[in-house]
């Protein structure tokens, strides 16, 4: 995002209590600009002020997310590549002291900016996300989940997901899929407006930092695996399959940041799944566990 002051467009109306923007702040913008080309098919387009270069990656003419440099002060405090994405709030202001109160934390104050009202936040055991109002960018992101080239899928690696997902079922009115899941379960799947977006697991040791991960709808999932690789990216887990040929792979970019990829493979990429099942697994560094649950089909 680029700050600014109170001149600033208006635009597409928010979503409340949805993810509506995505940002990458990367350490090479050409680089990760012709990367996510190439991986994901996005286009570029520059959107850049006075105060700030700004690209924003788009779907044919609709704009998913932004790029921008990562700031030289974020990279003092030891900040490194990363992608973020935003929740539209109606109330940004009222959003974020709610947040300071359920024990988060509000790393940038609600401020005046290119997409809109911006504040960056972490919840209460560090995983950073931002809160939007009057966004100026993008499209609704109800009913075009399953779409290449959107975000289709948010998954919290917390530190411990048992304990976090009460923070944000207030904060946003998120619900449990499956009702009340066993504590003992690894995975929570939840939903907004009755539409399952994402899931939430407790995160294995060797990942350091509970984060957000955002998964990138592909036609081909061996496609867009071998296109990070030639592209300077690496896998990190898969391609791994998940139901009725559906496939997902866990990936970094050139620069470090961490992203995932989810499609079908090979033959199987003219036919999209509409099962009403979402598996999981989670393996990092040869640990693995694995489940499978039953949700209610996504509102189209």
């Amino acid at each position: 995002m680029i700050v600014f002051g109170p001149e600033r467009r208006h635009g597409v109306a928010n979503q409340p209590a949805r993810f509506a923007w995505y940002e990458i702040l990367t350490t090479d913008v050409a680089a990760a600009s012709a990367f996510y080309g190439s991986v994901v098919g996005w286009r570029v387009k520059d959107a850049s002020s006075p105060e700030l270069a700004y690209t924003v990656l788009a779907v044919g003419e609709d704009s998913v997310g932004g790029l921008m440099e990562l700031p030289e002060e974020g990279r003092r405090l030891g900040a490194t590549p990363r992608w973020m994405g935003y929740v539209a709030v109606d109330d940004i202001d009222a959003t974020a002291a709610q947040i300071g109160r359920r024990g988060g934390a509000v790393l940038l104050p609600p401020t005046d900016s290119n997409i809109g009202r911006v504040s960056v936040v972490a919840d209460p055991q560090k995983a950073t996300f931002a809160l939007v109002s009057g966004l100026t960018f993008g499209q609704p992101q109800s009913g075009a989940l399953d779409e290449p080239g959107r975000v289709g899928w948010h998954e919290l690696l917390a530190e411990n997901r048992n304990t976090v997902f009460d923070f944000y079922g207030e904060l946003f009115g998120w619900q449990k899929d499956q009702g009340e899941a066993d504590p003992a379960d690894v995975y929570q799947a939840f939903s907004v407006g009755g539409e399952t977006i994402g899931g939430m697991l407790t995160k294995l040791p060797i990942v350091q930092h509970a984060c957000w991960l955002y998964y990138f709808n592909v036609d081909d999932i061996d496609e867009a695996a071998t296109r990070v690789n030639a592209g300077g990216g690496r896998i990190l887990q898969g391609p791994l399959e998940l139901h009725d040929s559906w496939w997902i792979a866990r990936c970094v970019d050139p620069q470090g940041a961490l992203f995932a990829l989810q499609g079908v493979r090979g033959q199987g990429a003219a036919e999209r799944p509409s099962a009403s099942e979402v598996s999981w697994s989670a393996k990092w560094g040869g640990i693995a566990s694995q489940g499978r649950m039953v949700l209610q089909k996504r509102k189209r």
